[in-house]
C-alpha cells in the first residue's frame, strides 16, 4: 500500500471518529430541547448569598480592626465549642489589635488545651496554651465532624456572604409555592434545620447565634444576630487571608514600578534612536 492510500486511510478513520461524535452531540441537544431536565428542589429553593458590604472589599480594602475583635469574640463565646481555628496562632491576634498580655490571657484562658505525650509514661495530657500555640483543635462528640474554619471564606464560594448568609438564614422558610411543587420540604427531618443558603437545604448544625445579645462587645455595639453574623464573617475573612493588606500593598508597589520602568525604557529609547534616520 503506498503513501497516498494510507492517507486516505487515516483521513477516512479521522472523518468518521468526527461523524460520531456530532451525531452523539446532535441527539444530545435534540433531547434536551425535547426534554429539559427536571428542576430540583435545591435548584428552586436554594437562594444565592445576600450582599454583605466590608471594609476589606475591593483593591483598597482594609480590614477594620474593631469589627474583627468583635468577630473574634462570637468565635470565642459561640463558634469554638464545635469549630477549629488550627491554622491561625493566638499571637496572630496582635494583627487585631490586641496587647501581648492580652494575647497570653486569652491563650491561657482558652477552654481548649495544647495536647502533650508523656513519653515516660505513654499517656497523653495537657498544657495550658501560649501565644506560639495555634488554636487547640476541637474534637467534636456528636455526630459528623464540623468543618475547620480557618480557611472557610476561601473553601466556600461567596466566602465572607455565604457565611453571613447561612448564619442569618435559619429563620426562612420556604415559599407556599416551592413546597406545593417539592412537598418532601414541607417537614424538614428529624435532627436537621432547613437552611436554603445550605447546599442541600438541610444542615445538621442548629442555629449558632439564637437571639440579640447572645454575646457583649466592648465597644458598645449592639449584639444583634445579623451584627454577630456580619462581624463573624469578617473576622473568618481575616483568618483566611491575614495578610491581604500586605499583599494588596506589595501589589501596588510592584504595578507602580512595572509603570515607572516603562516610562523609562520609552525615554531612553526615543533618546537612542532619536538621530537614527529610517
Amino acid at each position: 500500500m503506498n503513501s497516498l492510500a494510507i492517507k486516505s486511510v487515516k483521513y477516512l478513520v479521522g472523518l468518521v471518529f468526527v461523524g460520531v461524535f456530532l451525531w452523539a452531540l446532535l441527539w444530545t441537544v435534540v433531547g434536551l430541547i425535547q426534554e429539559p431536565p427536571k428542576e430540583t428542589a435545591e435548584h428552586a429553593i436554594h437562594k444565592h448569598p445576600k450582599e454583605l458590604s466590608l471594609a476589606s472589599d475591593g483593591p483598597l480594602g482594609k480590614f477594620d480592626r474593631q469589627q474583627l475583635q468583635r468577630g473574634f469574640v462570637v468565635y470565642k463565646e459561640v463558634c469554638s465549642q464545635c469549630h477549629s481555628l488550627s491554622l491561625v496562632s493566638f499571637r496572630n491576634l496582635k494583627d487585631l489589635g490586641y496587647t501581648d498580655p492580652e494575647v497570653k490571657k486569652i491563650a491561657k484562658d482558652w477552654a481548649m488545651k495544647q495536647p502533650v505525650f508523656d513519653e515516660k509514661g505513654g499517656t497523653w495530657g495537657e498544657r495550658p496554651n501560649v501565644p506560639s500555640d495555634r488554636f487547640p483543635k476541637v474534637y467534636y462528640a456528636g455526630t459528623g465532624t464540623p468543618p475547620d474554619l480557618s480557611l472557610i471564606t476561601k473553601a466556600r464560594h461567596d466566602g465572607a456572604a455565604y457565611v453571613y448568609s447561612l448564619l442569618t438564614g435559619y429563620d426562612e422558610k420556604p415559599s407556599a409555592e416551592a413546597v406545593k411543587k417539592f412537598p418532601e420540604f414541607a417537614k424538614t427531618p428529624e435532627g436537621m434545620h432547613f437552611n436554603p443558603y445550605f447546599a442541600n437545604l438541610n444542615i445538621a448544625m442548629p442555629p449558632p447565634l439564637t437571639q440579640d445579645g447572645q454575646v457583649t462587645y466592648s465597644d458598645g455595639t449592639r449584639a444583634t444576630k445579623a451584627q454577630m453574623a456580619e462581624d463573624v464573617a469578617a473576622f473568618l475573612t481575616w483568618t483566611a487571608e491575614p495578610t491581604l493588606e500586605t499583599r494588596r500593598m506589595v501589589g501596588f508597589v510592584v504595578l507602580g514600578f512595572l509603570l515607572f520602568a516603562t516610562i523609562l525604557a520609552y525615554g531612553a529609547y526615543r533618546v537612542v534612536w532619536a538621530n537614527v534616520k529610517h
